[in-house]
């Protein structure tokens, strides 16, 4: 009875460990956000919010680059690169499931007919970025994690390796998605305007550039208008004089009706040409991705590793302030955050039954999905053997809550702004306790690898 006793006592343990080693990392990740929140609150004001977002920038621009090249670049190789490439093809499978699981929160919550887009859009696209990054650093800054050596090297590479594919779907996909819906936008034109020119100030949210700092210089004159629903309409002033221009410069061309027909544009082609060309694709090249891209190239070619990384390597002194520079990113990610969350909930008219709705469907049904399209990727041998971060990084793309730089999209497209600072703020106070619950499961299912 004895040896029963203590043997439940050991287990007893062995569990409370477990979930400890689960829930540490997140207490960390807590305790700086609320540093960042008592910080930026509005009746302290200890630190302004023009400080925040001068941070933000140096996140964008310098500390996120640093870590995804020296992380990324050591740890990828040309074999890696084939075997990795799961990631990023689990981004687009997480995203069409949470596309899914948007259009049914459509069907059962009702929200308002023009936040129909902004709710399958928030349900689907998850933070890949920053918040994962933090949960890595945090997990394996904790001595009993179980992914064993160079946790955070690979932690980090795994992440870095899946945001390109994610940059693309949002600054395609996702941007156009988030265009203001036509029938809406003819009714309230006239107000829009007016209030736009109302937030082109300092009271512009922090979510706007907590993670695109300098969002208010990429916006053109078709930015804020319904664009796409113009011209595949025919009722754009843009596309019909783009067409216009197309035909008469084809009709100076040549003699016979005929033949200019045959050879002009079609028209349906000549509208997603026009679709294109106001995509910003052109911004996908920004300080992040650029670091991954060199990353990437570097460690793929043995020679030119062989220059950055390693105790011989000649410019090994730059990789080291490189990584220097890196470790400032995990507190800076989190104080912004917690100066975000500061800002509280702005109104909001997507409904209480459609904001519970996007947080269940994003924090709780979506990482059970994900769970099992992991297990049947793991049974397919899609994965990586023997390697349990590989399994967390992939788990953690169902897990985490919508991604802060859909915040921004919208103040670009003028587009449920107000409903997107709510909906990010509960989501992420809702996201404390799923993400608790999901890495005790994950940390249980990667041990069984």
């Amino acid at each position: 009875m004895s040896r029963y006793l203590m043997e439940l006592y050991q287990d007893n343990l062995e569990y409370s460990g477990d979930v400890m080693s689960a829930i540490v990392p997140l207490m960390k990740l807590l305790s700086l956000t609320v540093i960042g929140l008592v910080l930026s609150h509005p009746k302290s004001q200890i630190i302004p919010r023009a400080t925040f977002k001068l941070l933000s920038k140096l996140v964008f621009a310098l500390f996120l680059p640093c870590l995804i090249f020296t992380e990324l670049g050591e740890s990828i190789t040309l074999k890696n690169f084939v075997q990795w490439w799961f990631i990023p093809v689990n981004v687009l499978v997480s995203t069409l499931i949470g596309c899914l699981l948007g259009y049914l929160v459509v069907i059962i919550c009702r929200p308002p007919a023009e936040l129909n887009r902004f709710t399958i859009i928030m349900t689907a696209f998850g933070n890949t970025g920053n918040l994962p990054l933090a949960v890595v650093g945090s997990v394996c800054h904790t001595p009993k994690n179980p992914f064993g050596p160079h946790c955070h090297s690979r932690g980090v590479a795994y992440v870095s390796f899946a945001q390109w594919v994610a940059v693309i779907l949002v600054y395609t996909l996702v941007y156009h998605m988030m265009e203001p819906p036509l029938e809406y936008y003819e009714i309230v034109e006239e107000g829009v305007e007016i209030d736009e020119t109302q937030t082109n100030d300092m009271s512009r949210p922090l979510l706007v550039e907590a993670e695109w700092p300098g969002i208010e210089e990429k916006e053109t004159e078709h930015s804020k208008t319904p664009f796409i629903a113009r011209v595949f309409k025919s009722i754009s002033s843009v596309s019909q004089n783009t067409l216009q221009d197309v035909d008469s410069s084809g009709e100076g061309g040549g003699n016979s009706p005929r033949s200019i027909r045959c050879l002009a544009e079609p028209r349906v082609v000549r509208r997603m040409r026009i679709v294109a060309e106001q995509t910003p694709i052109r911004h996908i090249l920004q300080p992040p991705t650029i670091a991954s891209l060199l990353a990437i190239v570097i460690g793929t070619v043995p020679l030119l590793k062989a220059f950055f990384f390693g105790d011989d390597a000649p410019l090994s002194f730059l990789t080291d302030s490189l990584e220097i520079l890196a470790g400032a990113m995990v507190p800076s990610v989190m104080l912004i955050l917690g100066g975000m969350l500061a800002e509280g909930p702005n109104d909001s008219t997507l409904g209480l039954r459609t904001t519970v709705g996007i947080s269940v469907a994003r924090l709780l049904l979506l990482p059970l999905l994900g769970i099992g399209i992991v297990a049947l990727a793991d049974k397919l041998n899609f994965l990586v053997d023997g390697d349990a971060m590989y399994r967390f990084v992939l788990l953690m793309q169902y897990t985490t809550p919508s991604a802060i730089l859909l915040g921004a999209i919208a103040s670009l497209r003028g587009y449920a702004v107000s409903e997107a600072s709510a909906l990010l703020f509960w989501q992420h106070v809702f996201a404390l306790f799923s993400l608790s619950l999901y890495i005790v499961i994950y940390f249980k299912l990667v041990t069984y690898v």
